[in-house]
């Protein structure tokens, strides 16, 4: 039975006895209700294993990136220097062979260049079918467009057909080599791709053995055993209109007529350079 003279106060806190005649107040508070932890759902403990193996396989593969990276240069910096120093041996053994025959009184003959570069200076109106097929062999299909062209019988008799259309000579290395780093673009499935590093080289040609613009340069000027995948490799080059133009009265002439079509021999360089 309840003492009538307890009574019993509820605060926010708990409940307070008070007792009467006594000189004390007993306060007891109820223990605050315990919050069990959440548990994170299945799904979402899947997913962050995925995403870490996804981060931690990205992590891998940009590793090896790096170190291919580093053993590429290596390698692609050693072979520009032996193909610098076999382009110098040769012009200087070149060099030494006039010499040496200027000093008996003969003549020295260097040997038939194998390399040709075409740029088509003209258009479409008045080409003879026969002439437009041979430029689409040549991939000349539109105005200042470039290519090379390996010489040999058969070529030498089509660019003869051409020659009202086009200009040619014989490339330097330097030519080369500026036409591929400041126009060259790659064919990649059908499509036009800029070589803004030597992975695009290497995507396309890396089975033949060319995996920089080194490589790719040298097959080019050497004309190589694998010239004609390089060469099939390389989009036409598109040049841009030379500076000062052309001469509408002397345009259509022969280059040895004061003209600017048919061949010009090493003098394409100088023709090219004011195209770039």
């Amino acid at each position: 039975m309840r003492n009538k003279h307890t009574t019993n106060v509820k605060s926010n806190q708990g409940v307070v006895h008070h007792k009467a005649g006594e000189g004390y107040t007993q306060a007891v508070h109820e223990a605050a209700p315990v919050h069990k932890k959440m548990q994170v759902p299945e799904s979402v403990l899947k997913k962050e294993a995925t995403y870490k193996k996804i981060a931690e396989a990205k992590a891998a593969e940009a590793k090896i990136a790096e170190e291919k990276t580093k053993t590429d240069l290596v390698k692609f910096t050693a072979n520009a220097e032996k193909y610098a120093e076999e382009y110098a041996a040769e012009q200087r053994a070149a060099i030494d062979n006039r010499r040496k025959a200027k000093a008996t009184g003969g003549f020295f003959v260097p040997a038939m260049p194998k390399l040709a570069l075409i740029v088509r200076i003209r258009g479409t109106i008045g080409v003879s079918p026969k002439a437009k097929r041979v430029m689409q062999l040549f991939r000349l299909r539109r105005l200042h467009s470039a290519t090379f062209v390996k010489l040999n019988e058969a070529t030498i008799r089509m660019l003869r057909l051409i020659e009202p259309y086009v200009t040619y000579g014989y490339p330097t290395r330097e030519t080369i080599q500026k036409l591929v780093l400041k126009r060259g673009f790659g064919k990649i499935n059908k499509q036009r791709i800029p070589i803004a590093t030597n992975a695009v080289i290497e995507e396309a040609l890396g089975n033949v053995g060319i995996c920089c613009t080194a490589d790719l340069i040298n097959e080019l000027h050497t004309v190589g055993p694998h010239f004609k995948e390089a060469n099939n490799f390389l989009w036409p080059f598109k040049l841009s209109s030379p500076k000062g133009g052309f001469s509408s009265k002397t345009k259509l002439l022969h280059y040895l007529e004061g003209g600017e079509a048919g061949a010009r021999a090493e003098e394409i360089n100088k023709f090219v350079k004011k195209m770039l």
